[in-house]
């Protein structure tokens, strides 16, 4: 395994389009421009498929199940395209997520991609209220962690990001790169998965990597206003930046957010760090057993 790797975080627009080949084009830009910039993981927000709806036309694009149905008709060539740039760059790609009919409702899957091929994939596990309601996207089953030659990495997909125990068991297996990609209206949902990966960052002493859809797509139902900025975060510890922001793009501002991260670095936070959130972790079981105390004023 590579010990220091470079990430590149995408702060991604959705667009139109009226052919799979101009979706193919801006996707080859994208990746061949974060691989100049020297980025080996580069990593696509939450539902940054969902522009594929456009290929079924206004109606299909407005609709809520036309759009999701839509963008999962194109996930066969969507990997094709991604398989051959992560071979072609030889970079590492977790794609833009989208539904995906597993069964009779779509989950919202991220598909990760090496050199080599698909490694494997990633469902969003804890569904928003919007998904449930609304879409009807279910949840997916499990967390995989994908060991790589620059690391191993877990994927939290932004709600997911906010639920300490998932990337804690991500953690637990190994995982010392959490992906953190999303897709929030606002600046609050924004601030709940940016507050939530950095809190994942700090309490297990590692990196987390929050790629978020910016801009409008008025066109495209669900995701029609997109707010964020991407950065890559670690543990506000020695040798990490006080604020444990590694970089940080411009607020809505498209492109790639790249950093450079060690992997010895994080090893040896979690060693002998000026404090040992990694290690202490399981202390807080211990304090949970008894009833909580409960002393009332009057």
């Amino acid at each position: 395994m590579s010990d220091t790797i470079t990430i590149a975080a995408a702060a991604y627009p959705l667009d139109w389009f009226d052919s799979f080949a101009e979706y193919e084009a801006k996707i080859a830009r994208w990746v061949a421009d974060g691989a100049a910039q020297g980025g080996q993981l580069l990593v696509f927000p939450e539902y940054a498929a969902m522009e594929l709806a456009s290929l079924g036309g206004a109606a299909v694009a407005a609709d809520l199940e036309g759009a999701l149905r839509e963008v999962a008709r194109h996930k066969d060539a969507v990997d094709a395209l991604h398989m051959r740039l992560a071979a072609e760059h030889g970079v590492h790609i977790l794609g833009g997520s989208g539904p995906v009919y597993a069964g009779a409702r779509p989950v919202n899957r991220a598909t990760f991609y090496g050199p080599g091929g698909i490694i494997g994939h990633q469902d969003k596990l804890i569904m928003t209220r919007f998904e449930r309601e609304d879409w009807d996207v279910v949840a997916g089953d499990g967390l995989t962690l994908f060991d790589t030659p620059l690391g191993r990495v877990g994927v939290v997909i932004c709600y997911d990001s906010e639920f300490p125990l998932l990337a804690r068991h991500l953690v637990d297996a190994g995982a010392e790169i959490l992906l953190a990609p999303s897709c929030t209206e606002t600046w609050a949902g924004f601030s709940r998965v940016r507050v939530g990966a950095m809190a994942r960052a700090l309490e297990n002493q590692c990196v987390a990597v929050h790629a978020p859809l910016v801009g409008d797509a008025q066109w495209c139902v669900g995701v029609e206003e997109n707010t964020g900025r991407a950065a890559i975060y670690g543990p506000p510890d020695r040798g990490w930046p006080d604020t444990g922001i590694l970089a940080e793009g411009g607020a809505d501002a498209p492109g790639w957010v790249l950093a450079p991260v060690s992997r010895a670095q994080i090893a040896q936070t979690r060693a002998d760090g000026v404090v040992l959130n990694h290690l202490h972790w399981s202390e807080q079981q211990a304090r949970v057993v008894a009833p909580v105390t409960t002393r009332r004023t009057t």
